[in-house]
């Protein structure tokens, strides 16, 4: 590694900039793994110091290639170390990373580009290269692509190309030249100096470039770090999005403050393999993730013998009676936990290593709520699973569950310097050293959201349990209404309790201002198809199967399991659904129906299947509707349905009055 000047504080030595933290790495860690990538099965592995060398070269050939100061570069592909360094080396030339959901489309990568001003592209593959080349006449500041991954792309005109392999070299080459001036741009590198340049999901309208400065990273990395006892002996697998801030914290700021490993896996098809194989002790998945996972553990039981399955029911049913408090050092009586030490050897043990968490020791969901069945039953498994509230502007954390204080209906207390208040509508605020700097070119959002004190709105409404100092979180604060008769009305609440269920895949309620809720359905076609094989249900298409009569009658019985317990809820009893409909398709990301980290558009959803929302009020027996539709390949389709619309059953206002009771 060249050695620079990078900065650190005068006061406490500590480093004021990522790439400041990798010089420190590659000295004090020197030898200790810093990334891990499969590739054609084999893992292949990085020092500190061999990964410093390699962003060193890819910093100096930016340089060559003349990169300046303040330059935007986008990144764009699938996790893997070459585009980690890639952040780092823009960083170290003064230059914004920009990453960017490789699974975007043309219309939606081009507004990111043309919005930041993307001067250079770094490419994964030849996807991503065909992508940026489509909509290049809409980039007016775009100077060159660079490619890693150079299958494919040995017969195309590259005036606007250049591999990665050849900056790197570039950079070699050019090291004698070039490395007073790499050293002077990282010691110009200061606490305040922009990090990284991340997009909300725009759930609500265009995405916004939230601008993090190395305050932000580095601050909420250490504090997060410290809160769990984290050090450079874990092991992290870097799977979600690199454009979201959540990968971006634990892959990249906590990665660099804690000097531990990140492993790349080969493909999204070969996740849970390389996830077990790699055996992580800190990880992060959202919601989906553990539904999935779930769905998948109880469709392999269903094929299971019965011997196993009466084992199965039997220890997990002990396990969520004492697993908990096991977990949480609280106390149990001796038998209890002799049997539940049996189970671990017999199942608890065996599944965690199936599931690739058998060494976890802290692991975090957040995104979206989880539902309080599936976070009990992966804490029941002796998992130590909690949840975090946090957002883009936040630079993740807001609030943190602490040992022994991880509750399913809480999102913890506030993290290590964050300050929160809740406002007169039940909306909440905070105020943390994660604050973000502004919205890029956006300084009505940025002033409408973040105020002269620092306080940011977060668009949640929640409040503060007075006995615990935990927040809980209602709803998104716009979600949050009241129904005709004045009972509150909160969708994600009883959402989550329906995708609890392996059958649901997403659920939308609607009901807000109306006497009575409704909800959409989107079934798990993994879970619904391994049944309908075992039943001898032949189907030709999701649209088929959703609309099976025995598939209906099944999502029947999970509404009105939902519905009662839902009505001993006495605040939210009202939030029961009277009738529902499995939609002919899945929500998707592509159709605009859900962002790009999985959460869901309501706007849009309300307008695009407005005739199936008001068939569901006005006692529609069936409906009749088109939908249009974005093929993977980019082109637009329609597709027609008749759904049949279903009732399901509801608690009396009596029954629900004794329930309370």
């Amino acid at each position: 590694m060249s050695h620079t000047a990078a900065q650190t504080s005068s006061g406490s030595g500590q480093p004021l900039s990522v790439p400041a933290l990798l010089e420190r790495n590659a000295a004090v860690f020197a030898d200790r793994p810093a990334y891990r990538e499969k590739e054609f099965g084999i893992w292949q592995s990085w020092t500190w110091q061999e990964t410093a060398e390699e962003i060193d070269a890819l910093a100096l050939g930016f340089l060559a290639l003349g990169v300046s100061e303040g330059d935007f570069i986008a990144i764009i592909g699938r996790n893997r170390p070459s585009l980690y360094w890639s952040m780092v080396a823009a960083q170290s030339v003064g230059a914004i990373p920009v990453p960017i959901y490789q699974d975007s489309g043309a219309e939606e990568m081009a507004y990111v580009l043309d919005h930041c001003g993307a001067a250079y592209v770094i490419a994964g593959d030849q996807e991503q290269v065909d992508k940026v080349v489509d909509i290049r006449d809409q980039l007016e500041n775009l100077k060159r692509v660079i490619y890693v991954d150079p299958r494919g792309l040995r017969k195309y005109d590259h005036t606007l190309l250049n591999s990665y392999a050849d900056v790197q070299a570039q950079g070699r080459a050019g090291r004698s030249d070039l490395s007073a001036e790499l050293a002077a741009r990282r010691a110009k590198l200061t606490y305040d100096s922009i990090c990284v340049m991340l997009y909300t999901s725009g759930t609500t309208g265009r995405p916004k470039g939230v601008v993090l400065s190395n305050r932000n990273v580095i601050e909420s990395a250490k504090n997060a770090s410290e809160f769990d006892n984290l050090t450079e002996r874990e092991e992290v697998l870097s799977y979600l999005p690199m454009a979201w801030v959540g990968d971006f914290i634990f892959s990249l700021g906590q990665s660099y403050w804690c000097g531990f490993c990140v492993n790349c896996p080969e493909s999204p098809d070969t996740m849970m393999t390389d996830l077990r194989e790699i055996g992580p002790t800190y990880f992060f998945a959202p919601p989906r993730v553990f539904e999935g996972q779930l769905t998948n553990v109880m469709i392999r039981m269903e094929d299971a013998s019965k011997l196993k399955q009466r084992m199965f029911h039997y220890f997990l049913a002990h396990a969520k009676k004492v697993g908990g408090r096991i977990l949480d050092n609280k106390p149990v009586a001796t038998l209890d936990r002799l049997k539940y030490a049996l189970g671990n050897v017999l199942l608890y043990g065996p599944l965690k290593d199936t599931l690739g968490y058998g060494r976890i020791r802290v692991g975090y969901t957040a995104g979206e709520a989880i539902g309080p069945e599936i976070f009990d039953f992966y804490r029941s498994l002796g998992i130590n699973l909690k949840q975090l509230y946090g957002q883009t502007e936040a630079t993740v954390f807001i609030t943190v569950q602490p040992d022994g204080e991880v509750r399913a209906d809480t999102v913890g207390v506030p993290a290590p310097d964050v300050e929160i208040r809740i406002d007169d509508t039940g909306e909440i605020h905070y105020r943390s050293p994660g604050t973000f700097v502004e919205y890029y070119k956006n300084a009505e959002s940025t002033a409408s959201t973040k105020d002269a004190e620092g306080w940011v709105a977060t668009g949640d409404a929640g409040f503060i349990e007075e006995s615990s100092g935990h927040l809980r979180i209602i709803d998104r604060a716009k979600d949050v209404g009241k129904m005709a008769d004045g009972a509150m009305f909160a969708p994600k609440y009883v959402e989550n309790k329906l995708k609890f269920y392996p059958d649901i895949l997403e659920a939308v309620v609607f009901g807000n201002g109306r006497d009575r809720c409704v909800a959409f359905i989107n079934i798990d076609l993994t879970a619904v198809g391994n049944w309908a094989e075992r039943n001898n249900i032949a189907y030709g298409s999701y649209q088929e199967l959703a609309g099976h009569p025995r598939v209906l009658e099944t999502i029947r019985g999970h509404v009105e399991a939902v519905n009662t317990s839902v009505a001993q809820d006495e605040m939210l009893s009202g939030c029961q659904i009277h009738r529902f409909v499995v939609l002919h398709k899945e929500l998707d990301a592509d159709d605009g129906e859900i962002t790009r980290t999985g959460k869901v558009r309501r706007r849009i959803v309300d307008e695009k299947f407005a005739d199936i929302i008001a068939a569901l009020y006005d006692g529609s027996d069936e409906v009749s509707t088109r939908t249009e539709v974005t093929y993977e390949d980019g082109r637009k389709g329609t597709i027609s349905a008749t759904l049949t619309l279903v009732d399901a059953k509801v608690q009396s206002a009596i029954t629900r009055a004794v329930a309370a009771e």
